[in-house]
């Protein structure tokens, strides 16, 4: 379990016996985890914002 203060990180739909007070967040490893939900602030992007995320979940990252 890996996360990094101040990057935005996707949230999956919970799972029928998920906390309810707890959010599934997929990690800098691409593994989904239960974290309580006061840890992180809701993010509302921009369609073109949410795509280009969803992508670099998705994608990995070329010219490093």
């Amino acid at each position: 379990m890996s996360l990094l203060l101040g990057k935005v990180y996707q949230v999956l739909r919970p799972l029928a016996n998920d906390w309810p007070t707890w959010v599934r967040v997929i990690d800098e490893d691409g593994e989904d985890y239960l974290y309580p939900a006061k840890r992180f602030v809701e993010v509302n992007l921009p369609n073109n914002a949410r795509t280009a995320v969803a992508r670099s979940v998705t994608e990995p990252v070329s010219g490093i």
